[in-house]
Formats: structure tokens, sequence, C-alpha cells
């Protein structure tokens, strides 16, 4: 439990540095933006390990703290379809991006959401609240902040149709193979 905890600690503390300490990161980027992204991204990945190995542990020994019917799996399913979409959006910038305004945070709240309606142990509440929890302070937060730029493409109508076939494309593949070879658990099967 203590390294699920630490990684937990780790992935979202470097993930919030903008919520809660916006100057400290921009002076952090502003001395070395290569720097910075280094040390962010070996931090966040320092804290996904740790996440994963501490929560494939919890899942040895679970904790029940609820038990939902099996039809909640075809309502979790629904909620993920737009998931991958809102995910790819940013850098693929149409109309998504300006009807939606954060998609990545809304693809992540999506994605904790879906899986708390179907995964009731301890752990996986831990895990996807904390990732809920998270989007949504960090949507709050993004008022208060202007939002960094993360388009590498020029904003273009047939972006749409680009990020929907992407984003359809991997939630098939995650469905039918990546999830099972990656997470250990098929969907549906």
């Amino acid at each position: 439990m203590l390294q699920f905890i630490l990684g937990l600690v780790l992935f979202f503390g470097i993930h919030s540095i903008s919520i809660f300490a916006l100057p400290l990161r921009d002076k952090l980027a502003a001395k070395s933006q290569i720097g910075w992204k280094v040390f962010y991204g070996v931090v966040s990945l320092i804290g996904l390990v740790l996440i994963s190995k501490g929560y494939a542990e919890l899942r040895l020994s679970p904790i029940y703290l609820y038990v939902t019917p099996m039809w909640m799996r075809h309502v979790a399913a629904l909620l993920l379809l737009p998931t991958f979409i809102l995910f790819f959006a940013p850098y693929f910038p149409g109309r998504l991006n300006n009807v939606v305004k954060h998609p990545q945070l809304a693809s992540v709240k999506l994605w904790a959401l879906s899986h708390l309606l179907i995964n009731g142990t301890l752990a996986d509440v831990m895990l996807f609240g904390a990732f809920l929890v998270w989007a949504v302070v960090d949507m709050i937060s993004m008022k208060k902040r202007s939002a960094r730029s993360v388009q590498i493409m020029r904003q273009s109508n047939i972006n749409d149709i680009i990020v929907v076939i992407v984003g359809l494309a991997v939630y098939v593949a995650f469905v039918l193979w990546l999830h099972g070879m990656l997470i250990g658990v098929k969907p549906f099967g």
C-alpha cells in the first residue's frame, strides 16, 4: 500500500504543480524548458511505476467497498467511447476543441468515472477516485490560468473526422487487445 500511495503522491504532485504552484512551475520551465520536461517526465514515470506495482499488489488481496451489477459494464463501455476521442482532440484541433473547453481533462473524468462504476475495491476507488478528483480540480483551476498549447497541427474541420477515427480505432484496440495485454483484464471476456 505504501508504494501505491507514494506513487499517487508523486504522480499527482508533479501533475498538480500548475494548479498549486504555477509561479514555481513557470520559473523552473523558464530556466530550462528541456530540463523541466525531463524532470516532469521522470517524476511522472516513477510515480506510474510505483502506482502500477502497488495496484498489482493490492489486487492480490482486494478489499471490496461495493459491487455493481453486470449491466453496468455496458454503461462504462459507452462512457469510454468518447474518452479516446477527447483524449486525442488537442492534437488534432478542430471544432471539438471549441465545444469542449479542455478535452483531455474531460477524457480523464469520463475514464475515471467509468472505471469507478464497475470497480469497487479500495485500490480502484483510490486510483480512479484520485484521477477524477485531480481532473475536476485541474479543470476548475484552468479558469484562473491560461492553457498551454499542445497543438501539433493547424486547426481544421477535417481534424474532427481524424480525431473521431483515431479515437475509435484506439478504443477498439484497447477493448479487444491492449487492455488485456497491458492491464491483465479483458473488458468483455
